[in-house]
């Protein structure tokens, strides 16, 4: 199964989670927290009616296949940039592009002593504004909030953000859009 079956499986069952929880009643804070995961407490859920509802950090958290963003974001410390008003366009890597980037490198960006590096490479995935897929063009250049640039190559259905592939395009959040991509774009 691709990722936007995995994605949406997550996204429907994740609203199924959030419906049910909530039609539990009651303010007994005790029996939702044993009732959710760590991930669920720390993030809201979407549900299949107000996913757009959803800043671009909640909907991540949300997405098993980005977790390894979601904790690279955490570690930079741009969870609040992130869920502010935007809007931003975010160039989502998937756990396997992380892991393809190598686990000694990956680390190295995740602790302390990264975090000024790890800012650069996550920022080099987010552009100002709201481009949808329909938004991109063959050849165009995006300036990224960490003020390189990404190239936007269109050969037929295929969707290439310098060396990555647009895997699941036009995920919309309250605060931009997101497109799923298979590899970590790194700033020259």
């Amino acid at each position: 199964m691709g990722i936007t079956g995995r994605w949406l499986r997550t996204v429907a069952a994740a609203g199924v989670l959030a419906l049910g929880a909530a039609g539990c009643g009651g303010d007994d804070e005790d029996s939702a927290a044993s009732a959710t995961t760590p991930a669920e407490t720390s993030t809201p859920t979407p549900t299949p009616s107000a996913e757009a509802a959803q800043d671009i950090v909640a909907l991540a958290s949300a997405t098993p296949d980005l977790s390894t963003l979601v904790s690279a974001v955490q570690a930079a410390d741009l969870v609040e940039t992130l869920q502010g008003d935007g809007p931003f366009t975010v160039f989502a890597p998937t756990n396997d592009a992380f892991t393809a980037v190598g686990q000694d490198t990956l680390d190295t960006l995740l602790a302390p002593e990264g975090k000024e590096q790890l800012t650069d490479i996550l920022t080099y995935h987010v552009v100002p504004g709201e481009l949808t897929a329909a938004d991109l063009e063959n050849g165009q250049e995006l300036t990224t909030v960490q003020g390189g640039k990404l190239q936007v190559s269109i050969e037929g259905e295929e969707v290439r953000i310098s060396d990555a592939t647009v895997a699941m395009p036009d995920v919309e959040a309250s605060n931009g859009v997101v497109h799923v991509i298979d590899g970590v774009l790194m700033p020259e």
